[in-house]
């Protein structure tokens, strides 16, 4: 994948210098837990791991625009900071390389034609706001951040647990459907958004979850399918936009 270079990647940059500095997941974290939220949180997180704050995700997979084409991309979420979504789409054979952001409380996206040529270039306050509700809802590729006691946890049943809680200038209410085993089937949340150039507005934003796969103690999400309007017909007619694998996840 071609190196591509913005003005804003300072979390790129600083990688190497995070270092693990959470406490480890044991059973006085999850004490008065509702039952789903504990088996989710034991099943994504092996006892004893370090509670990570950042992730670095390598993927893969097909992206909606005007039809679906393939992409390939890396992302580093430092929880405390935001996120840097970097890419590169192919489109008809000519490759479009772009970032989507948030840090320190700023959202952009910036995609360039062969990494040079600007194409779009975007940022401002609902850019912004829909940024902080993608990296809220991407927590469950940082699950340890779900172990925060400022997560407040809630279901209905044991197979529907919900957190809430509020970061990078959102609220979030992550509703989660789980089996059994506390395997995540689906999650989703309302984001701000404007899908397909609605109006910006909260909608339901989420995925289903058709693998999962284990790295140094934590099981995530590997393939899912991801779009607006979850929850109705219109996700699969319209909403869905983001057909993703991961391939690699290191935590720090």
């Amino acid at each position: 994948m071609d190196s591509v270079v913005f003005n804003h990647t300072s979390i790129i940059e600083s990688w190497d210098q995070v270092r693990p500095s959470g406490p480890m997941l044991d059973d006085d974290r999850l004490v008065g837990l509702p039952p789903g939220a504990r088996r989710y949180l034991q099943h994504a997180i092996a006892e004893g791991e370090r509670l990570a704050t950042a992730v670095r995700l390598r993927m893969h997979g097909h992206i909606r625009l005007k039809g679906w084409y393939p992409f390939e991309a890396d992302e580093f979420v430092d929880w405390g900071r935001g996120f840097v979504w970097r890419a590169t789409v192919k489109i008809k054979g000519v490759r479009i390389s772009g970032c989507d952001s948030l840090e320190n409380g700023i959202g952009a996206t910036r995609w360039k034609l062969f990494g040079v040529v600007p194409l779009v270039m975007a940022s401002g306050s609902d850019i912004t706001r829909s940024a902080a509700g993608r990296v809220n809802v991407e927590s469950i590729w940082l699950p340890s951040v779900l172990a925060d006691r400022k997560v407040s946890w809630t279901e209905n049943n044991a197979s529907s647990p919900k957190a809430t809680f509020s970061a990078h200038g959102e609220r979030a209410d992550l509703a989660f459907a789980i089996d059994e085993n506390g395997r995540l089937l689906s999650v989703n949340m309302p984001r701000w958004g404007n899908p397909r150039n609605s109006p910006f507005a909260y909608y339901n934003c989420g995925g289903f979850v058709d693998e999962e796969g284990t790295f140094t103690g934590y099981t995530i999400p590997t393939r899912m399918r991801i779009g607006w309007h979850f929850g109705t017909p219109r996700f699969e007619r319209e909403g869905e936009f983001f057909r993703v694998t991961i391939d690699e996840a290191e935590y720090r």
